[in-house]
């Protein structure tokens, strides 16, 4: 290495290391050519995270079907109506950083379901995870919404969140999901369910 200078010693230790390099290089190659054998790895390589959504549907014993997975591709609505869908849209809006609006929505859902005596504290958890100013995970919605939300949520009923899940809803209608269909995530998916269907 021209410019650099070491002890015999230095080298030795640097012969090691460059033998260690060597070792993880060949396990690099290794691992490059299992990445391309089935589509699971590469639909990781693709969207973080999105194996784990596919072992979620086999651990439910979930089998998919290429037409519910076209389904998906008809509305927002019957995407989120799958669990499935659900998953695999969350995994893709992780890529993009705006799982967020997703967790939300699901959130609201959820809300709409509990007992009337719970709705104060869950109101609370919505509304400082998401709504806040200063939330964690701050969804985009305009200052006179979060105020409205804000005062509905100090005196919460069923409906305190449903103007806000509304607008990220459209959001994710006009923004994201288009986005997702478009998404090698989604077409490797279909693709795969479509080769392995039998004709």
């Amino acid at each position: 290495m021209p410019g650099f200078f070491f002890s015999h010693n230095d080298m030795t230790e640097l012969n090691g290391k460059e033998d260690c390099k060597l070792a993880e290089g060949k396990v690099h190659r290794k691992k490059q050519k299992a990445f391309g054998a089935d589509l699971k790895s590469y639909l990781k390589c693709m969207v973080p995270h999105i194996e784990s959504g596919i072992k979620t549907f086999n651990s439910r014993n979930v089998t998919l079907s290429a037409e519910e997975v076209i389904q998906w591709s008809q509305s927002l609505e019957k995407l989120l109506a799958s669990q499935s869908g659900q998953d695999v849209f969350r995994e893709f809006l992780r890529s993009e950083f705006s799982e967020e609006n997703m967790e939300f929505w699901l959130a609201c859902e959820d809300y709409k379901k509990t007992k009337s005596e719970n709705l104060h504290g869950k109101a609370e958890k919505i509304y400082e995870e998401f709504v806040q100013s200063d939330a964690i995970k701050q969804i985009n919605i305009d200052y006179q919404m979060r105020e409205a939300t804000a005062k509905k949520a100090q005196d919460p009923t069923h409906s305190s969140f449903d103007e806000a899940q509304k607008t990220v809803y459209i959001l994710m209608e006009r923004d994201s999901y288009p986005r997702f269909l478009k998404s090698k995530s989604y077409l490797n998916l279909l693709n795969q369910l479509q080769t392995n269907t039998p004709k």
